[in-house]
């Protein structure tokens, strides 16, 4: 069975995000000065097999822990729906 995954990675709370801040900036030099804060983050998108939506989580989350997200300063939320044909 074919899953798709969505994958939103984001700096922990009590990290310092230098990106966001520049960004946040960067808007309240061309205006935007109701912009209170910005965090910058990551989406990855990918398709696996798996034999059910339970072992698709799993396989994913592994992902995650091993490469895609750094758990020391990231969290992470994923989200795996079947890809109907």
């Amino acid at each position: 069975m074919r899953f798709q995954a969505q994958i939103q990675i984001h700096l922990r709370p009590s990290v310092l995000d230098p990106a966001g801040v520049a960004v946040q900036s960067s808007l309240h030099q061309l205006g935007h000065t109701q912009v209170q804060q910005v965090r910058i983050g990551k989406h990855i998108q990918l398709q696996l097999e798996a034999p059910d939506p339970e072992t698709a989580q799993k396989q994913v989350r592994e992902l995650c822990d091993q490469l895609l997200a750094n758990p020391v300063i990231e969290t992470y939320q994923i989200q795996v729906d079947p890809i109907r044909s």
